[in-house]
Parts: C-alpha cells; structure tokens; sequence
C-alpha cells in the first residue's frame, strides 16, 4: 500500500513473506559464518542453527531483515514505477521467527509540478535587441591589451598614479598586527585600487627605501567584520617603482598579437567579440526572465532532500568560484563570520527557483513531446570527451552513462528554449 505524505513524500507498506525471509535468514547465517571459527565446519560453510547458537538467532534475524528490506524496497520501487530521491526512513514494523517481515519505507519523490498557461506567459516576456557595440568599447579593450603588454622601466624618482610598485607592507589593529596583515615585496599598480581606499593614495610620493606610516579607518562594508569600520597603522617600505612604457596601438603592435594582420582586423574581432557576448547575456536574461514568470504561479511541493541537494550543489559551485579567486571556503566563512550552514539558509530562496525552473522545463519538454534526437546527444558526449582529453582527463575515468544523461538534459533544455522562443 502506498500513502502520500507531504512535502512530496510517500510511504510504502511491505511485506516478505515467511517463506522468502528463510532465504535471507540461510544468507545472513553464511555470511556472518564467514568470521567464526568454528570446529568441523570452514568459514561460510556453518549450518545456520549452529551460527544462531554461536552470535543469537536475533543477529541473525536482524542481519536478515536488513538485507530482505534492501531487496523488497528496491522491488518494490520499480514495480510501482516510483521516481525515488535519496534514501528511506526505514521502520519495522514487524518481524519474528516464522512471521512475515512487515515494515514501512517513507521516501521523497520526484515532485509533480503544475504549470500555468505557458504558452500566454512566454509571449509576455519581450526579448530586447542587444545595443550596438560602441567605438569608445572597442578602445577600452584595445586599451586592456596595450596595458598588458606594457614594459616595466625602473626609476629612482617619486611613485605617481599608474606606477607599478613593490612595497613590503604591515596593518596594526589596536596596536596587533592584523591576522594577513604583513606582505614582503608585494607588487601593485597604484590606482587600480585593490587595497582599501587611502592606502593606494598615500603611496604616492614615495621613493625606493622610502618608509611611512599613516592611518586609515576599515570601510564599514570590509569583508572581515571584526575588522570592519575599525582604525589600523599601516607601515610602508617602498622596495621599487617602475613606470609602464606603454606600446602603441598599430599595426605593428597588432601583429605581435601573433592572430591579425592588420589594426583594423584586430578591432573587428573585438567587436565581433563583444557582440557575441553581449548577445549571450541578452540571451540568458530572457531565458531568467521566462523561467521567473513560468514559475510565478506554478503548484509544487519540493521535498527536502531534494533541496539539501541543489543547496550542496550550490555550496559546491561557490566553491569552485572561490578557488579560482585564490582562496577556500572555509577561509571565507571564516572573514564573514558565517559557518557552511548558515550560507545555505541564506541560499534557500534562490534554491528553490533553480529547482522549480529545472522542474518546469521537464515538464515542458514532457508535454510538447520534446527530445533530442540520439545521434544529437552522441555528437556532444564526443565534443565533451575531446575536450576532457585536451584537459589530460582520460576517457577511461569518465561515468559514460552520468556523461549521457547530463548531455541529454542540456539539449533538451535548450530544446525547450527554442519552442518557447518560437512561440
């Protein structure tokens, strides 16, 4: 018997029957035989009155039911056609020697989700036109490669804005130095603003073996709280200035790029660049803006589970961000004051939309028949596993069948994509 519960949870009533728990009570005895030692008979090979009487008939029962629910449950899941998400509450209900085994398995489904009029509420959302690139654009990245490129002259006179310089540093708070307060030969270009404000300004002036002190209050927004809006010393030694000989922006400086011939080539893949971006962004807010109204009033209960698992999903991203900044999460919670708990609380929200859109475009591509086609889903999983082996990742390490229904579920929502634009 299956019971709805809330939350989109279910509980299953099973039953093994007396004569079927007798298979798993003659497995449970071979298998906890296996440890014992006992004379006349090799490990495994123990008759089971003869185990119950070495570890108790009750272990061995219990050993028993654990593997007779492992098995009625999976069963029982597959039979009934029951979209399970993770792992179920398990209670026994009734179990003794020559009975059947009854228990009860209380377990999160894959949530129903009831949408609106989605058709109606896509022609809602207008997709505005992406802005023509400007000239002024095109010369803040032209701008972007001509400071990369720049060369680093050392000079013995006093640091202005724009000079590249290496300071060894140290921050005092109530007289202590700050915990990552103290750097050597630490390089920066004053002006690009990294440090808290005033201290790049201060900088100014100085000469090589130059030393100065000077106070500055923490904003009140800094991201270590304990130190936010507080007054610190900082100590400065200026170790190097150097000032940034910048290239002219020609032809010349465009065939050095080592990928255009020409000054007029290079701003046209620039242009040609920043469309493509732009187009993606005007692209990904439509496709944001759909999903907020498709999901505006839709009904659906999402377990748990089901959201503990996009808030790991989530954390796990973050994360991933994190690193690439330079630094791990747990050194970021520790700035802000926050524990892993405690950002996800603070995600729920977001959470649940990400869900309710992943469910709603399931849904969709269910009720308009829409699939990608095999050889489609074959192409990408091909364009996917190249990429893997030009990352040094081999093929072999790859879950071919995880692969396949991660591709599958992209297309499809970009499938859906295409219908609703369509519309």
């Amino acid at each position: 018997m299956i019971k709805k519960l809330p939350k989109s949870q279910i509980e299953i009533q099973i039953s093994v029957p007396a004569e079927e728990l007798e298979k798993f009570l003659d497995l449970a005895a071979e298998e906890l035989s296996k440890d014992l030692k006992i004379d006349g008979f090799r490990p495994g090979k123990a008759p089971r009155k003869i185990v119950e009487q070495k570890v108790g008939s009750e272990k061995v029962l219990a050993h028993a039911a654990e593997k007779a629910v492992k098995k009625s449950y999976v069963d029982s899941i597959v039979k009934n056609k029951i979209e399970a998400v993770g792992e179920p509450q398990i209670t026994i209900t009734k179990i003794a020697p020559g009975n059947d085994l009854e228990y009860k398995a209380v377990v999160a489904v894959m949530p129903k989700i009831t949408l609106g009029n989605y058709r109606k509420q896509t022609k809602l959302i207008a997709k505005s036109k992406p802005e023509e690139t400007k000239p002024e654009e095109i010369q803040k990245e032209l701008e972007h490669l001509q400071k990369s490129r720049a060369k680093l002259i050392t000079v013995s006179r006093e640091a202005k804005k724009g000079d590249h310089v290496e300071i060894d540093f140290e921050v005092l708070a109530d007289g202590k130095e700050i915990e990552g307060g103290k750097s050597k030969n630490h390089p920066l270009t004053i002006g690009e603003n990294y440090f808290i404000p005033g201290f790049e300004e201060n900088l100014i002036g100085m000469k090589e073996k130059d030393e100065r002190e000077f106070d500055l209050d923490f904003p009140k927004s800094y991201h270590k709280k304990d130190l936010a809006g507080k007054p610190a010393r900082f100590k400065v030694k200026m170790n190097l200035v150097q000032e940034k000989e910048l290239p002219e922006i020609d032809d010349e400086f465009t065939k050095g790029l080592g990928q255009f011939e020409s000054l007029e080539n290079l701003k046209s893949s620039i242009k040609e660049g920043l469309e493509i971006e732009r187009k993606k962004k005007n692209e990904a807010k439509w496709q944001n803006d759909v999903m907020e109204k498709i999901t505006s009033d839709c009904q659906v209960e999402i377990p748990d589970v089901l959201l503990d698992a996009e808030l790991e999903k989530m954390l796990s991203e973050f994360e991933g961000n994190i690193a690439s900044m330079g630094m791990n999460l747990d050194q970021y919670l520790g700035n802000i004051k926050k524990t892993r708990e405690e950002i996800k609380k603070s995600w729920e929200d977001s959470a649940v939309k990400r869900i309710k859109a992943a469910l709603a475009l399931q849904e969709i591509a269910k009720l308009e028949n829409i699939n990608p086609e095999s050889a489609e889903i074959e192409e990408e999983m091909n364009k996917t596993l190249a990429y893997f082996k030009t990352q040094g990742d081999m093929e072999k390490n790859v879950d071919m069948e995880r692969l396949y229904n991660y591709v599958k579920s992209v297309l499809i929502n970009q499938k859906v994509f295409e219908f609703l634009e369509s519309l």
